[in-house]
């Protein structure tokens, strides 16, 4: 099970997305938990439930740098999530763009 867990500013308009890529994984059988946290809680949750990939929120892509450079060292593939997509709740596409992710980093 491959876990694609989604971060901004507080975690609500993307758990919103993050459910509706569940939505469609569940529907498709493809085998991943989606969730959504605070971008505050990265820290804990790649050293407690390491994630296969991690998304980051349109609203906070100018923490992307700075979260590449503290976590790019642990081979997990970081993006942000597209504003189109986001603010469409593009749960598919997203969800897509995540898979392409995770089999990049092999």
């Amino acid at each position: 099970m491959k876990k694609i867990y989604l971060f901004c500013s507080a975690g609500m308009s993307t758990s919103m997305l993050a459910s509706k890529m569940q939505e469609v994984a569940n529907a498709h059988n493809v085998p991943v938990k989606v969730a959504a946290f605070s971008h505050n809680k990265l820290g804990d949750i790649i050293a407690t439930d390491r994630p296969d990939c991690i998304l980051l929120g349109p609203q906070v892509k100018y923490m992307y740098d700075e979260t590449v450079q503290k976590y790019g060292g642990e081979n997990i593939p970081i993006a942000v999530i597209d504003a189109g997509d986001y603010g469409m709740m593009n749960g598919e596409k997203v969800l897509k763009t995540a898979i392409k992710l995770i089999k990049g980093n092999k």
